[in-house]
This record gives C-alpha cells, sequence and structure tokens, in this order.
C-alpha cells in the first residue's frame, strides 16, 4: 500500500468535505479538492425516466453490490484521461476490505458492463466515479445505488462535480457552506436508530425474489424509486 494516501488521513478528508485527485493514471502525485459548488443527487429526486424503468425491469441486466469491486474500480480508471492512480487505486482497494468503500456492479450474463463505486460514512455516500459499456448500464447502476441507499436510512449521496450525465439523472449544484452542513448532519445522525444499512436492499431482495431474478429485482429497484417522468 502506497505511503502516499493514509487511510486514516483519507476518511478524515471526505467527513470535512475534501476528496483526492490526481493528474493521471501513472502520476504519483495527489492533491485535496474542496468544490466551490457540489453535485448532489437528493435521494428523494433522483429522475427515473420511463425508458430506465423499463431498462429495470427488462431482466437485461443482473444488478450485485460488492461482488467485483476491483472490476469497477479499473472500468472507471480505464478512459483516456483519468484521476484515479496507483495510489488512490489501491487505498480504495484497503477501504473496501475495511467495509468502508463499496461498488455496486451491472452485468449482462458474465460479462461486467458497468458500475459505480463510492466510500460509505454515517449517512453520507461519497460516489467516485461510474463506468459504462453498455447502453444505459451506468444509469443502472446509479439507480440501483439510489434505491439502495434510501432503504438503507442513507441522507446523502455526494457525486462531486455536476455533470449533463448527472443532472439528467437528478443531481443538483449545491454550494460548498450548504454541502458542509448536510455532510455534517449525515455524519451525526447515523448514531441514531435507524442506523444506515448498506445490505437493507439485499435483505429485502432476498425476500422477495430468486437471486437470479434479474427482472423482479429490476422491477423492485424501480418500484422503490418511484416513477417520475
Amino acid at each position: 500500500m502506497s505511503a502516499l494516501l493514509d487511510l486514516d488521513l483519507l476518511l478524515r478528508g471526505y467527513a470535512s468535505g475534501v476528496f483526492p485527485m490526481a493528474d493521471s493514471r501513472d502520476c504519483d502525485e495527489l492533491f485535496w479538492v474542496e468544490p466551490r459548488h457540489r453535485a448532489i443527487i437528493p435521494l428523494d429526486g433522483f429522475h427515473l425516466s420511463r425508458s430506465l424503468a423499463r431498462r429495470l425491469r427488462s431482466g437485461r441486466y443482473a444488478i450485485t453490490a460488492d461482488r467485483d469491486f476491483r472490476g469497477v474500480l479499473l472500468g472507471c480508471a480505464d478512459r483516456p484521461e483519468t484521476w484515479i492512480n496507483r495510489p488512490i487505486e489501491e487505498a480504495m482497494i484497503a477501504l473496501h476490505e475495511r467495509g468502508t468503500a463499496h461498488s455496486v456492479e451491472v452485468w449482462e450474463g458474465e460479462a461486467l458492463v458497468g458500475g459505480v463505486y463510492g466510500v460509505a460514512l454515517g449517512r453520507a455516500f461519497f460516489g467516485e466515479s461510474m463506468f459504462s459499456r453498455r447502453r444505459d448500464a451506468s444509469k443502472v447502476a446509479l439507480a440501483a445505488l439510489v434505491a439502495r441507499l434510501r432503504l438503507g436510512h442513507f441522507a446523502l449521496l455526494d457525486c462531486q462535480f455536476m455533470t449533463d450525465h448527472l443532472a439528467s439523472l437528478g443531481a443538483v449544484e449545491i454550494p460548498r457552506i450548504r454541502y458542509v452542513g448536510l455532510l455534517g448532519e449525515a455524519l451525526r445522525s447515523s448514531a441514531a436508530p435507524p442506523r444506515p444499512d448498506w445490505g437493507a436492499l439485499d435483505d429485502a431482495l432476498s425476500s422477495l425474489t430468486a437471486p437470479a431474478d434479474s427482472a423482479a429485482a429490476g422491477k423492485f429497484i424501480s418500484q422503490a424509486l418511484g416513477q417520475t417522468s
């Protein structure tokens, strides 16, 4: 594990509203980022379009969580320009082994075709990156993540920077001072019941569907989010 990124320092950074980035995959140096404006997805404001709801219910994609964290992280880093360098990769894998970093995977058959990963602290989830190798795969991953956070009593989904893709899914941009307030509340409230539970969606699905029934799982996720347009 690289000495450039201490895990406890990394978690303190997230808890204070900053996160690390690198200039490129091959650069060993890191810098801390605290945007003046932060993109978040309100967990009750995810934009589930009719087409995305149909995609979820179709059963074309199977959705899992924490089945292939490394595969999702490397999928996110596999692009011409990336801020995910080796120290960040090593640190995220170590946090996953601690049970603090998580992934949502999207599969087409045996192929990993999309996913999203991030870090959970208290009732906050810091979405780091997502990728897609098939149509709508990253949207399916994010929809499943939002449903998981809603059912698990999370309060904040941080998306770092606004993009057109995130905006189409309900992301909003807020000033730094408001973000820090929401983050502080999400961290403070985690001690009160009900406790945040990353596995709540898995528990709900296990009682309703067979593990291999991706259409039924997608229908449940769609219903949990509510169709809005």
